[in-house]
């Protein structure tokens, strides 16, 4: 009798390690949180994917996809949230990235009785499913989150497929923004340039750590083959043209050839459902060759 309680608590413990990945985030109680709260662009199109719109009180400025989170009442940007704001839609859990804050305001949360899952951004294909195992495990979706997780390494494998058959590797610089003083160019350890190798492109601004200004000298002398601005970026300084005519711009190879490409910022660099397919458009665009057609991948 012994033994067979025994194989059977080792094959209870096999079965709870093998799912691991599903359910380390999921509550005591099997139900799951009924008032969530969702910071993160990423993390609100997850969980429309897996069914869990129904549990969503309201999001951040971030959640643009699907176009029904819109609709949802609105909690600030991700960074600079306000307690009072989150408390009055009554959630019993902040489902946030790792990125929100401040500090302070999560702790009135906590001391105000608010369940906090933050997640970790994971610049890759694995940090992804760990954004779905999570939240499918909050959800108890296991078996839509395994298919999900499933549908985005796909993306990343014909992205992969892409990279092995490319053999130029073209100089980008990302620059995030442009409008107040020197551009700020994003360097070793950001979004933009885990977008950039695996678009199997090589950072110009490789040198940097993070996201920093980049002066006029450094960026000539970085001659980038093409120039990567962000949506939010080129708006700002009111639009392409206006761009090419910032100092230094038309000394570089980019500037020269006029390769100097508007990027949807929140798709490319939010690490969500439709990253992989983004990143292989991206790669395309980069290479000069014809985009990638949109009719499969995650979240379709």
């Amino acid at each position: 009798m012994k033994q067979t309680t025994s194989l059977s608590h080792k094959l209870a413990r096999a079965a709870c390690a093998a799912f691991l990945w599903l359910t380390a985030a999921a509550p005591a109680h099997a139900a799951g949180p009924s008032r969530i709260v969702s910071v993160g662009g990423a993390l609100t199109e997850i969980v429309y994917a897996l069914g869990g719109a129904e549990r969503l009180v309201g999001v951040d400025s971030t959640s643009l996809m699907p176009a029904e989170a819109k609709a949802l009442p609105q909690v600030g940007y991700m960074r600079t949230l306000s307690a009072e704001g989150v408390l009055s839609l009554r959630p019993d859990l902040l489902l946030a990235s790792a990125h929100a804050g401040p500090p302070a305001v999560l702790e009135q949360l906590r001391a105000a009785g608010v369940q906090i899952q933050t997640l970790a951004e994971d610049y890759s294909a694995a940090g992804i499913a760990a954004k779905i195992g999570a939240i499918a495990g909050l959800l108890d979706k296991a078996e839509q989150g395994r298919a999900l997780a499933g549908q985005v390494q796909a993306d990343f494998d014909r992205l992969a497929q892409w990279r092995a058959q490319s053999r130029e590797q073209p100089k980008v610089l990302f620059l995030m923004a442009v409008a107040h003083g020197a551009p700020l160019a994003s360097g070793r350890g950001t979004a933009a340039d885990a977008v950039l190798t695996l678009a199997g492109a090589a950072n110009a601004a490789g040198e940097l750590q993070g996201n920093k200004p980049i002066g006029t000298e450094a960026m000539v002398a970085a001659a980038p083959d093409v120039i990567l601005l962000t949506d939010v970026a080129a708006n700002a300084i009111g639009g392409l043209e206006a761009f090419y005519r910032q100092p230094g711009i038309a000394q570089t190879p980019a500037g020269r050839q006029r390769k100097v490409f508007v990027v949807d910022t929140l798709a490319l660099l939010g690490f969500g459902l439709h990253s992989g397919q983004a990143v292989l458009e991206l790669a395309k665009r980069l290479h000069d060759e014809p985009a990638v057609a949109a009719d499969a991948g995650a979240g379709r």
